[in-house]
């Protein structure tokens, strides 16, 4: 895998929770729109480096499906950015982190599970902009099936290039 060649694993959110923040994710970040749909990012490239080990506690996992849930929307990056913060007691996606990321030799850290409606690397939030956004009603939690293994080539689309069970 080259240099410009992103990998992460991602939880995809399903289409019965995507209705409204689609639509601000389509309205105030069209080119992140663009490039991959809504997600909970699951554990970044720098904790998945040891791959093979990865798909081995991928393959290994007995989990059933695993609830996520929000909390406040709230803006980010020097207020660029807007997010769904992690809601309370999200215990089953951070022990779905160790069991993944276990043996594998990456620096353990605590990653709050969220959901980005607005990337501050492709937009830029106003106060108007967050104010309508702050009207939306989002999901409080949502529950998850599978793990994708995601690639981004360059500032390209994310591809989905494998999937596994919870």
């Amino acid at each position: 895998m080259n240099q410009n060649t992103r990998r992460q694993l991602t939880l995809f959110l399903d289409k019965k929770y995507t209705s409204e923040i689609e639509k601000i994710r389509k309205k105030y970040n069209p080119e992140q729109f663009r490039i991959i749909p809504s997600h909970v990012t699951l554990c970044r490239e720098d904790e998945i480096e040891n791959m093979p080990r990865v798909l081995e506690n991928l393959k290994a996992l007995a989990l059933k499906a695993i609830t996520v849930n929000l909390g406040e929307i709230v803006r980010f990056s020097n207020d660029k950015g807007v997010l769904i913060a992690a809601g309370e007691n999200n215990s089953e996606y951070h022990h779905l982190r160790e069991k993944i990321l276990e043996n594998t030799g990456a620096t353990k850290r605590l990653a709050a599970p969220h959901i980005t409606l607005m990337h501050p690397r492709n937009s830029s939030c106003t106060t108007e902009i967050f104010e309508e956004i702050l009207k939306t009603d989002v999901p409080k939690a949502i529950v998850f099936e599978k793990i994708s293994i995601i690639e981004q080539i360059g500032n390209g689309k994310w591809n989905v290039v494998g999937e596994y069970g919870i």
